[in-house]
């Protein structure tokens, strides 16, 4: 089994509060992280220990990650990372401009004061994983807080698509940004959105997200 790249994946011990769900979305966040490597073949045993959990949740959650194309099953052998290709990428951050960028600049005269800051913790959560190196709680973080802000629009349908894309997408760049301490100056996005936000300034927030974006396909892309 092509297995050299050991992933830094946190482990799950202890951690009860839906805890199929929770190994889901970790793995899931290793995915587009790149944590876990295109192309490569994982097995539920021998990712088990670094979860901290048995394999029988991991073997489960990889086969939900199965349905929604991220990997596809090896008889015998345990699962492949599928591979996305610049392309697809391109059209998947394209998408999400289209609707992320109108959105989030129109929150910043309908969504409500308290949401906003409700939002702060989520927006901490990702500088301190940033700070400390770990990639896969950054990406969960991420993908939290800017559902949950796209939330404040009232439009599930949205929130969905922009979910799909999201974990669609590869941020294999991350590992290069943490390694030179880069990554904590993209993290902190997150809370300058926020401010522009609850100052309901609309061509600040618009600057933030469209800076932030540009990221996606620029500095969190670089193999």
């Amino acid at each position: 089994m092509a297995q050299q790249h050991r992933p830094a994946i946190p482990s799950l011990g202890g951690r009860k509060p839906n805890f199929r769900e929770k190994v889901v979305d970790v793995l899931r966040a290793a995915l587009i992280s790149g944590e876990l490597r295109p192309g490569q073949v994982y097995s539920a045993p021998a990712l088990a220990p670094r979860l901290g959990v048995s394999a029988t949740p991991v073997r489960e959650a990889m086969l939900e990650l199965v349905k929604e194309g991220m990997v596809e099953i090896v008889p015998n052998k345990g699962f492949r990372v599928t591979e996305v290709s610049e392309k697809q990428l391109d059209e998947y951050t394209h998408i999400r401009s289209l609707i992320e960028i109108p959105t989030t600049v129109g929150l910043a005269t309908t969504a409500d004061l308290d949401d906003l800051k409700a939002l702060r913790p989520l927006a901490m959560e990702i500088v301190t994983s940033a700070t400390r190196g770990d990639l896969t709680d950054y990406v969960e973080a991420d993908l939290h807080f800017h559902l949950g802000l796209l939330a404040l629009a009232g439009n599930d349908h949205l929130v969905e698509v922009v979910r799909d894309l999201r974990q669609r997408s590869r941020l294999y760049g991350l590992t290069a940004l943490s390694e030179s301490k880069r990554l904590q100056a993209s993290a902190e996005e997150h809370l300058e959105l926020l401010d522009a936000l609850l100052a309901r300034d609309e061509e600040g927030v618009r600057e933030v997200i469209t800076r932030h974006l540009g990221h996606v396909r620029g500095l969190w892309a670089a193999h």
